[in-house]
């Protein structure tokens, strides 16, 4: 029987990196971490010195004081340049590392736009139903008592209920691109109506495979539209995107390197001879893993090793794709709220979510690629707080 705290190997033991990899992108970006975490000479950044104040922005006073409210002091370089350009009503791309405020960035002055014109309508798509909740429940705050209406559309829940929605004339639709095409297909959602269009995550969109989806929604938008665009990477297939998305747009790139400072990056070498599972064990009842959140490669996979975890005494969590919506947004609070320590996910869970004082990312599979890498680590050591990213080899 596991006992919950007590190691099975000394617990101040330290990990020393693998010395081959098939992903060199990956190796290379992990080093280059622990040569930063090692090295004392690092030249320290001056803290961005942002133009504005969320106060000096063309905004009405009631978006100001929700604002207030968040506890919002001073706007993020994406958030300083893209709002008064968005106010001015010009198209934008976006180029910002993930954790660097950009939903706000393009939610307060839309929904100043609305506020100010009631015919308008936006339409925001995002690549996860996490990451479109997320963008909900921001809307939701930003626009407390200004008697905005807007619509979820998103799978794993009631498509009955989207549709009564969507019936009552939202100013605001936030989807997924495989619900917002049902909703299309059955004469609920009719795109030429909305005049401003945001894509958020592209990049992601792309990999997982919605790029025709994309297209096909982009033919049924009006021509004369306010389009925000915004990806962490631009590739080829995104630049393909913006091609037929947006015209004359102002750039507005934030995203200084993948290298991410604040993040201890490590790994943990596993000789064939050790026990996986064990190894994670014991680095779990160490002192500092307070809110750790484990990256594997199959639903199944990590499925599995929850219930090890869960069996062995650990207050752990899963989220997957074969879990219903309700699952995994019950799962995403407790973690939130701290009510369990450990959240295991695949990598549907590396883009966009904001989780507020994660001490550790644990790759416990390797990540797919090198940008699957930055976004997975990327869920730690954010608002410039320090974070421990460990990757499993062997």
């Amino acid at each position: 029987m596991w006992r919950r705290f007590r190691p099975r190997t000394n617990s101040k033991r330290r990990f020393y990196p693998a010395v081959k990899s098939n992903n060199q992108d990956l190796m290379w970006a992990i080093t280059a971490g622990r040569q930063l975490n090692a090295t004392s000479n690092v030249t320290v950044k001056d803290p961005y010195i942002p133009e504005h104040k969320f106060e000096d922005f063309a905004i009405v006073p009631e978006i100001k004081r929700n604002i207030a409210s968040k506890k919002y002091t001073s706007p993020t370089p994406i958030q300083d340049r893209a709002i008064p350009t968005i106010l001015a009503g010009e198209d934008i791309i976006g180029v910002a590392n993930t954790g660097t405020g950009k939903t706000a960035a393009f939610l307060i002055p839309l929904i100043n736009k609305v506020f100010m014109d009631r015919s308008q309508k936006t339409l925001i798509i995002t690549p996860t139903r996490e990451l479109a909740l997320q963008i909900y429940d921001e809307l939701a705050q930003f626009s407390q008592g200004l008697a905005i209406r807007s619509a979820l559309c998103i799978g794993g829940t009631s498509l009955l209920g989207q549709k009564r929605d969507l019936s009552q004339n939202p100013s605001f639709v936030i989807g997924t691109p495989g619900r917002i095409k049902d909703l299309i297909g059955q004469r609920c959602l009719n795109l030429s109506q909305f005049g401003n269009v945001v894509l958020d995550e592209v990049d992601r969109m792309v990999d997982i495979g919605f790029i025709d989806d994309i297209k096909y929604f982009i033919s049924l938008l009006p021509v004369n539209r306010q389009s925000l665009f915004f990806s962490a990477t631009v590739g080829p297939k995104v630049k393909e995107i913006i091609e037929t998305f947006i015209k004359n747009p102002v750039t507005i790139s934030v995203k200084e390197s993948d290298a991410i400072e604040n993040i201890n990056q490590d790994v943990v070498k596993v000789d064939r001879s050790q026990n996986k599972v064990d190894k994670l064990h014991d680095l779990l009842i160490q002192d500092g893993f307070n809110k750790v959140l484990i990256f594997g490669r199959t639903k199944r996979g990590v499925q599995k090793l929850t219930n090890e975890l869960t069996s062995r005494g650990f207050k752990a969590g899963v989220i997957h794709g074969n879990k219903s919506q309700s699952q995994r947004q019950k799962m995403l609070g407790m973690f939130r709220r701290s009510q369990i320590q450990i959240l295991l996910a695949t990598d549907l869970a590396s883009r966009g979510l904001d989780i507020e004082d994660v001490s550790h990312v644990i790759n416990y599979d390797l990540p797919a690629s090198y940008d699957d890498y930055i976004h997975r680590i990327g869920r730690t050591g954010r608002a410039n707080k320090k974070g421990v990213a460990l990757t499993f080899v062997g």
